[in-house]
């Protein structure tokens, strides 16, 4: 009877949430509205207008947000508290820095602190463990159960700083839930500083694996069967690829409500509509019934301090909203740009690449984008931009070859489709 009345209160306060995010959008949109009409009527009437809006029910929810704020922290009292000592045994295979096992079981973890272990997913050539390491933060009450990912393609770094970051800061004794984190998801790619598996293989592509299948596929495999199918939700950390640069961006399904609100919670530059392409651990993921998106967090084969702070920021928001740490999520400075769709421009020849525009910037149709040389100096190619669009990443290796990519442009349309990427390999 009380799983029940608390789960019905969980079902009250999201719906009350959902109020609450719709009633700001209304606002935010009248003042938007009013704010284009006196600079194209060149008419000063804001103030007087928005007297009359103030005056409607709808805009006057400060008590409303009290309300809900003393729901939500009485709600979180009323959690019932679990055992900290582990229900099961773990089963460990090896024992040096940090245990390893076979298959990550949460059930054996203690509660009220974090656990570091590694996680065998193959054997190599001597026999000797393939494996990847695990932080786990328990809580001291029941919650979620979300993970985060770094480095599936092993130059891209920026995820794994933010992860240790992410569990100095966090307090199990205050945490509701659990937090699964896979600092280095491709650890043969990351000893190599390559992208792909051992052979080159992308693990982003062969998702979710075969149990019998290549070395790469049965890595995939084991890394979705022992860890991430224990997931609620998922967070992959991601980079540009070599010789790119990115914007702090989120790839995410905007048709799907739960992934829709991951995504603003993320806080990036730019959002875009991506139902994910085959093979990826997103979608991989999705199918599985776990809520996943992909955040984009610069560059590659470095780490980024800068953006490494504002994804940080992101992830704990998303971890505010699931109600598993005491605070109010950290609203921007200012509103993502969505995208609808998004793709990569390519060039078509070959020689010395100059990409003219700077990431996180708008291009108009028919604007100059990049300039391609032959070795002698002369011009071989000018490119165009072919929509109005907001530069998401683009090439900063400057030899290219006739299909090299120039530039991932975003596109702002009124719609989403329902199945949209943007070929992103």
């Amino acid at each position: 009877m009380f799983v029940q009345r608390m789960e019905k209160m969980s079902q009250l306060i999201q719906n009350l949430e959902n109020l609450s995010d719709y009633t700001s959008t209304n606002i935010t949109g009248f003042k938007k509205i009013l704010k284009k009409f006196d600079k194209n009527m060149e008419a000063k009437v804001t103030r007087e207008l928005w007297e009359l809006i103030a005056d409607q029910k709808f805009a006057k929810s400060e008590m409303d947000e009290v309300l809900l704020q003393q729901a939500k922290q009485q709600w979180r009292k009323r959690i019932p508290q679990v055992s900290l000592e582990p229900e099961n045994e773990l089963l460990v295979v090896d024992n040096e820095d940090a245990p390893t096992v076979n298959n990550l079981d949460l059930d054996a973890l203690p509660g009220g602190q974090v656990s570091r272990l590694w996680v065998a997913l193959s054997q190599d050539g001597i026999s000797t463990h393939v494996r990847v390491p695990v932080m786990v933060a328990k809580g001291v009450k029941a919650g979620p159960i979300v993970g985060i990912t770094a480095a599936l393609h092993g130059n891209e770094l920026n995820g794994i700083p933010l992860i240790h970051r992410l569990l100095r800061e966090i307090n199990c004794r205050h945490l509701h839930g659990t937090l699964v984190a896979v600092t280095c998801a491709n650890v043969p790619g990351y000893l190599r500083s390559q992208r792909g598996y051992s052979d080159g293989t992308d693990l982003n592509r062969v998702m979710p694996g075969k149990k019998n299948g290549t070395a790469a596929q049965v890595y995939a495999y084991n890394l979705m069967d022992r860890i991430i199918s224990k997931l609620e939700c998922l967070l992959d950390l991601h980079t540009a690829s070599k010789g790119r640069i990115n914007s702090l961006y989120v790839r995410a399904d905007m048709l799907n409500p739960r992934t829709r609100k991951m995504a603003s919670l993320q806080n990036p530059q730019i959002i875009v509509h991506n139902t994910s392409p085959d093979g990826s651990l997103r979608q991989a993921a999705m199918e599985r019934g776990i809520a996943a998106i992909t955040v984009e967090i610069g560059d590659p084969s470095r780490v980024q301090k800068r953006f490494v702070k504002n994804a940080l920021l992101g992830v704990t928001n998303i971890l505010c909203h699931f109600k598993m740490i005491p605070h109010e999520p950290d609203l921007p400075e200012y509103e993502p740009i969505v995208c609808s769709r998004s793709y990569w421009v390519f060039a078509d020849k070959g020689g010395l690449l100059n990409v003219i525009p700077e990431i996180f910037t708008w291009v108009r149709r028919g604007e100059p984008i990049a300039y391609l040389y032959n070795l002698f100096g002369g011009l071989v190619e000018s490119y165009y931009s072919p929509e109005d669009g907001i530069i998401i990443g683009k090439s900063v290796d400057p030899v290219c070859e006739s299909g090299s990519r120039i530039l991932h442009l975003g596109v702002v349309d009124s719609q989403f489709a329902a199945a949209s990427h943007d070929g992103h390999l």
